[in-house]
């Protein structure tokens, strides 16, 4: 029997099979975009459903993060991930085979309800097979595949999409999920929390909540913050999440601890994930445009112009880990998230004449930031969570991660596209005011100059408040981050398995 926080025999096999189901819900989730033009051609989509094709899994996923966590606590986390494995290769499964709209919406609605079940077990269960010693490194191999995984996408999903149907980005998942399964199955330990009563009240609000709040951020892009459903669906959020937030507080049998907030490193870690997540999105929304629209690059080659990213952040993921043993946590994400600010301060300063070595360099640098900080963060964010409730402290992990993205996402998107309106002069025609890509479509030189430099001018202010947001994350890092007293003798056990020291 194997015991939770000591170091399994099979621990890196184990850590293999965990990164490949994280890595065939990353690749979903950035996959899907390139198939759009696909989609509307082949089941008759209009604008409409293709948001909410999109939209369907981020809302059950983000939805339901917070209470998949804490049934993997309490059902046994080896258990949830393979029906989240199963739930995921099936609703891809029948993407694959949609007819309609309506239908591949549902498809992928349940593939977010798989995708919330595997997403906290990977990390609970990686805390649980490996020790002290080895566990930094297990996290940012987990965080490099993460990252990897969403730059692959758009290389997958255009070599696909050059040789096959729309419904190859769905079959796709299907094998790697099979093979996830049968991993886990054979090499995986279980693992849950002792046994507590069932927080029915909690796992109510937390959902009702959470989609509530997703679905207004996810739907005030289109309809504005103004919006009577827009806004009363906000509002609905906030008050079911701060009722979710006093009943944990007061209920014996909490589903996730949040006195935890009042840890220094649970909060500073936390803080540091979420800033950093609004960042990036933001900053990837803007750039997978950029390559495309302004450097002109094809589906395949705007993939590869952004893997520098990926390949510095895998690399400085690694180097981190070694370097932790030197330094601690707080020094960690505050430099990182140093550097990431820098790199965000070079794509700033971008002109649309300026090519790809700058944008090279830029994202070598927020690779550099993004691997040195966000394995430190969500260590000392782990670190804090108390093992009964690994599987839920790992779901709070993943859903500011969520948040972040989804509010960066639709933040920094407006404004990015009222920065490109504002930005063209009166006289260009009222095609190219609606988007850069209308405007390209005019097949008018001059309108597209005019256009793609409005468009990297708006693109700057992104690229200055994601610098604001790295440095605020930096000094949130060396302000609440501590290290933790090694209250163990080397011959003896941590008292708390989860405990990560700095």
């Amino acid at each position: 029997m194997h015991t939770p926080g000591t170091s399994h025999p099979r621990r890196w096999w184990i850590l293999a099979a965990l990164c490949l189901s994280l890595l065939v819900l990353v690749i979903d989730n950035t996959i899907l975009n390139l198939a759009i033009p696909a989609l509307m051609r082949g089941l008759g989509a209009t604008p409409a459903d293709i948001q909410w094709i999109i939209s369907a899994y981020t809302l059950a996923y983000a939805g339901l993060l917070l209470t998949a966590g804490g049934l993997s606590d309490r059902y046994g986390r080896k258990r949830i991930l393979i029906i989240g494995l199963m739930l995921f290769g099936v609703a891809s499964l029948a993407a694959v085979f949609a007819t309609s709209p309506e239908q591949l919406i549902a498809g992928r609605a349940l593939m977010g309800v798989g995708g919330c079940l595997v997403m906290p077990s990977t990390m609970s269960l990686l805390i649980t097979v490996f020790d002290e010693s080895e566990r930094r490194t297990a996290i940012a191999a987990w965080s490099s595949v993460s990252i990897a995984g969403i730059l692959a996408g758009p290389s997958l999903g255009g070599f696909l999409l050059d040789h096959f149907w729309w419904g190859s980005v769905f079959l796709v998942n299907v094998p790697v999920a099979a093979v996830a399964i049968i991993a886990a199955v054979v090499l995986m330990p279980d693992s849950k929390a002792p046994a507590r009563r069932p927080d029915v009240p909690g796992a109510m609000l937390c959902t009702l909540g959470m989609v509530a709040l997703v679905w207004s951020i996810i739907t005030a892009p289109q309809r504005g913050w103004d919006n009577l459903w827009t806004g009363g669906a906000l509002a609905a959020g906030v008050v079911l999440l701060a009722v979710f937030v006093i009943w944990e507080l007061r209920t014996a049998h909490p589903m996730l601890p949040l006195r935890v907030f009042a840890d220094r490193n649970f909060s500073g870690g936390t803080f540091s994930v979420m800033l950093l997540a609004f960042a990036a999105a933001g900053m990837m929304l803007a750039l997978t445009q950029y390559v495309q629209l302004v450097l002109g690059y094809g589906v395949l080659q705007a993939g590869m112009a952004l893997l520098p990213f990926a390949t510095s952040s895998a690399l400085f993921n690694i180097l981190g880990a070694t370097l932790a043993k030197r330094l601690s946590n707080r020094t960690m994400v505050t430099a990182g998230m140093l550097i990431t600010a820098t790199g965000f301060l070079l794509l700033w300063s971008i002109a649309p004449s300026d090519g790809y070595p700058l944008l090279a360099t830029a994202l070598v640098l927020m690779g550099m930031g993004s691997g040195l900080a966000a394995p430190a963060a969500v260590t000392a964010l782990m670190g804090a969570i108390p093992p009964e409730h690994a599987g839920a402290g790992s779901a709070m992990n993943s859903t500011i991660s969520q948040a972040g993205s989804a509010l960066g996402i639709a933040a920094l998107g407006s404004v990015l596209a009222a920065g490109y309106t504002s930005r063209l002069p009166g006289d260009v025609p009222a095609q190219a005011k609606q988007s850069l890509t209308d405007a390209i479509t005019l097949n008018d030189p001059g309108v597209t100059t005019i256009a793609r430099a409005a468009f990297v001018d708006a693109m700057a202010f992104g690229m200055i408040t994601g610098a604001v947001l790295s440095t605020a994350a930096a000094l949130l890092a060396f302000a609440l981050l501590r290290p933790r007293p090694n209250t163990t003798t080397p011959n003896t056990p941590s008292a708390n398995p989860m405990e990560v020291g700095t």
